[in-house]
């Protein structure tokens, strides 16, 4: 079952039909308790809509975005390459071996690009890569409803300078994309699922790489529990998950580049380069 956030309101997909949601407010929408139980009876009374054109907006509501970092072993290791002349590789060594993750803030909701939208690379970085990462969808009450897709763009030139620059590599208009959907499934998403990523210049692909969610280190149970230890999300909260597809060093984005991710059974959010 799927979630779409469109230019005509919530739309609810389950297989291959769609039927326009009940409840308008989009965290009202993901709040229900037993989101899934609750889709599957609403939808059992609604007739599906007849193909209707319509736009997908970025499927969030009020919900704050957060980041995890250093949960795959190939982000420990471009980020230590990235930081290794300021002195600060050591630290993601550390934090990949730590108890505790590595959590930061990353997006606001108005801040957010859907599917088909424009992402930005900053004009004081001179390295900037996307970052495909699995997205969890937490309720207010920490548990996970649901997943999406999610790019998190970095500007390596500006984190590699110094570690405490993370937030301004990391939050900035245009860094985060989320899309196309929330997909929320009666189980959790196979541990098997793939992620991958291509980016096409001048529509020849100048980048492509694939791997699988299980190979992330720590379990998403885990990263929600520390991000929930000690704050409240009074209407959930969107967790970007870390990644473990990362361009080569000698590769940056360019305007007009195009970012395509996809993971399974979720979809395909694809962004523009501004």
């Amino acid at each position: 079952m799927k979630i779409y956030k469109t230019s005509i309101g919530n739309i609810i997909e389950n297989d291959g039909k769609h039927y326009r949601a009940k409840i308008k407010n989009f965290d009202r929408l993901i709040n229900r308790p037993s989101l899934f139980n609750k889709l599957q009876k609403e939808i059992s009374a609604l007739q599906p809509i007849d193909n209707q054109e319509f736009s997908l907006l970025a499927p969030i509501g009020t919900q704050e975005v957060w980041a995890a970092g250093v949960t795959y072993l190939r982000s420990k290791t471009a980020r230590m390459e990235e930081s290794q002349a300021s002195g600060g590789a050591t630290f993601y060594d550390k934090v990949y071996a730590a108890e505790r993750p590595e959590l930061f803030f990353k997006s606001t909701a108005s801040r957010v690009i859907g599917t088909e939208g424009y992402v930005r690379i900053r004009k004081d970085s001179t390295w900037d890569v996307p970052e495909p990462e699995l997205t969890l969808v937490c309720n207010k009450q920490g548990k996970i409803v649901g997943y999406s897709v999610g790019n998190d763009m970095s500007s390596r030139s500006i984190e590699g300078e110094n570690p405490l620059y993370l937030p301004q590599a990391k939050s900035y208009d245009g860094s985060a994309a989320i899309g196309p959907c929330i997909y929320v499934p009666e189980k959790p998403i196979k541990r098997d699922a793939y992620i991958k990523m291509q980016i096409l210049r001048d529509k020849k692909v100048v980048f492509e790489g694939q791997t699988t969610i299980n190979q992330m280190k720590r379990s998403h149970k885990e990263l929600v529990g520390f991000l929930f230890k000690e704050m409240s999300f009074p209407q959930g909260v969107f967790l970007m998950t870390g990644t473990c597809v990362v361009p080569d060093n000698d590769f940056t984005l360019r305007s007009n580049d195009v970012v395509e991710i996809e993971i399974e059974e979720i979809g395909l959010l694809r962004n523009t380069v501004a």
